[in-house]
């Protein structure tokens, strides 16, 4: 039992809402992560514009995943950004270990990127009648998620 008493939403609603919001959540944070393993492997021609672009897309990914983290508690639940709810629950491919050229890692965090932007709009499907205020919240991130998407899928070969 929840000791936030006071709901904004009740019932069915509220739990799919909830479960919604966990899953973008973890795919955020596995985003974020992935992101930054890609910033500290990324090797060879173009290596400071993809380093530094992963920082910004790394920037948005938190940011967005603090956001939704703070909704679920807004919604009376607790947000679980724990490391082996992350790994158990991504949707996202598991990045690959060493160092990666950088068209490689173009391509890598390109299929990521559209894979979070997937599971985003599948969530914001989720929520569309059940919590506008979760559903903008979705819509703002994945647009943001979107445009990093077109800026790295446009440098690959």
């Amino acid at each position: 039992m929840s000791i936030l008493k006071r709901h904004v939403i009740e019932g069915k609603d509220r739990t799919a809402t909830i479960q919604a919001l966990q899953g973008c959540l973890i795919d955020l944070i596995d985003m974020a992560l992935q992101g930054k393993q890609a910033h500290w492997n990324v090797v060879g021609p173009n290596f400071r514009s993809i380093h530094l672009q992963l920082d910004e897309i790394i920037a948005t990914t938190r940011e967005a995943s603090d956001a939704v983290a703070e909704r679920i508690v807004t919604l009376a639940e607790s947000a679980d950004g724990r490391a082996a709810t992350v790994a158990a629950g991504s949707h996202l491919e598991p990045y690959p270990s060493g160092l990666q050229q950088v068209g490689t890692t173009v391509t890598l965090i390109a299929d990521r990127l559209q894979a979070v932007t997937r599971e985003l709009r599948n969530a914001i499907r989720v929520v569309a009648e059940a919590d506008p205020v979760s559903q903008d919240l979705l819509i703002g991130a994945t647009q943001n998620l979107e445009k990093h998407l077109w800026m790295v899928q446009a440098q690959e070969g």
